[in-house]
């Protein structure tokens, strides 16, 4: 061979070695090893659960890292909201009318749970209002995906993830659902009500006796399951779960009686603050979630859904919400301003609340993110 067909190989060779290498496909990140390798070892485990091999296998066919679930595990809040800016926020007159639609339609399915639990009906419900707004919010992440990912990849409570993995594939080696339709929340929290899969395992009913229990597509099974977990967590029957009195006082501002189960004084705010006269329900409602906040936010929608009005004390110092045209302007004002709110659609989302806190920031403000009347009328007066 002549040196200048050497060449010629040599040049082809080469160039066959970096197709090669440019076609080759990349390898897998530490992370995406650290997962593959925790999948491996929690095959035994899973059997030894009950799961049989097919059915982890499908569970787990084509997962990988949710890089969104770790994020948000990792993630800390600037600045919380305060109990008023909590409240408001979520007992929205939106989220009412929306609840009475919704009990018109479901009210035969409450009133029966509510027969055979003794749980108020409007209770029921506020809970599926918080929860997902009514089934609008239900997660959009892979359950599986999203607890192998925090079991295996993440330092908080890893632990507390591989149990609830591990109860997550026996539901579906039960049948209740099919892996691709187990959606909830970055963290775990399942279907229309939001249950953690150990949660789901002792409390989940079958509403609708088809012999699952499917909290993603069945609202009456969604339902029966918040009742049976208020009802195992001690609800009782015949009185509700606070009821607002006056500062200072023990009478009710509606002027009805107060029962003798509401005994424990809760002024969130102070002396001059709403105060309410609660009873043991109140601590019920804190099972599915332990905040004061939430279970009053609980409890005062399923009073508003019901018929009541707001709560009659202003709460101090307090910067009232914005209603949707309001909501309208300050997106429009902040977009003006150079920050992203996306398109404005009167919904203070995700977006718009970083926005918020970044021009809340950028203007010396506490970052809390609250779209209230006094961040409007600053940016409708800023130049």
């Amino acid at each position: 061979m002549s040196a200048r067909h050497r060449i010629i190989v040599r040049a082809a060779a080469a160039a066959f070695a970096a197709l090669g290498a440019w076609s080759a496909p990349a390898a897998a990140s530490p992370l995406d090893a650290r997962f593959d390798a925790f999948v491996a070892r929690l095959k035994p485990q899973a059997a030894a659960a009950g799961v049989s091999p097919a059915t982890f296998d499908r569970a787990f066919r084509g997962l990988k890292v949710d890089q969104e679930a770790i994020a948000k595990s990792q993630y800390q809040p600037e600045f919380r909201t305060t109990m008023a800016q909590y409240v408001d926020t979520r007992v929205s007159d939106t989220r009412v009318a929306a609840g009475r639609q919704n009990y018109e339609q479901w009210k035969d399915t409450l009133a029966r749970l509510e027969r055979s639990t003794g749980v108020d009906r409007y209770v029921i419900l506020s809970v599926w209002g918080m929860e997902t707004n009514y089934g609008a919010s239900m997660g959009n992440h892979n359950v599986i995906e999203a607890l192998a990912t925090l079991a295996c990849c993440q330092t908080r409570r890893p632990e507390f993830f591989r149990k609830e993995l591990i109860a997550a594939l026996q539901i579906l080696q039960q049948g209740h659902v099919s892996p691709e339709n187990m959606i909830g929340s970055w963290a775990g929290a399942m279907g229309h009500t939001q249950f953690m899969p150990t949660s789901f395992k002792a409390y989940a009913a079958d509403y609708n006796g088809d012999g699952k229990r499917d909290i993603w597509t069945s609202i009456p099974d969604a339902l029966a399951s918040t009742a049976n977990y208020l009802k195992k967590h001690g609800w009782h029957s015949g009185y509700s779960w606070g009821y607002e009195v006056a500062p200072g006082g023990s009478r009710r501002v509606d002027g009805g009686a107060l029962p003798a189960a509401a005994s424990k004084r809760f002024a969130p705010v102070g002396p001059n603050g709403p105060t309410f006269m609660l009873t043991g329900n109140f601590r019920v409602i804190k099972r599915y979630n332990n905040a004061d906040s939430y279970a009053l936010a609980v409890g005062h929608l399923a009073d508003r859904i019901r018929g009541g009005g707001p709560i009659r004390t202003p709460w101090p110092n307090h910067d009232k919400p914005l209603e949707e045209q309001e909501r309208f302007e300050l997106q429009a004002l902040l977009a003006r301003r150079g920050f992203a709110v996306g398109e404005p659609d009167g919904k203070i989302g995700p977006a718009t609340r970083e926005a918020i806190m970044s021009y809340q920031q950028a203007q010396g403000l506490a970052p809390d993110g609250y779209a209230g009347v006094s961040l409007l009328r600053r940016l409708r007066t800023a130049r």
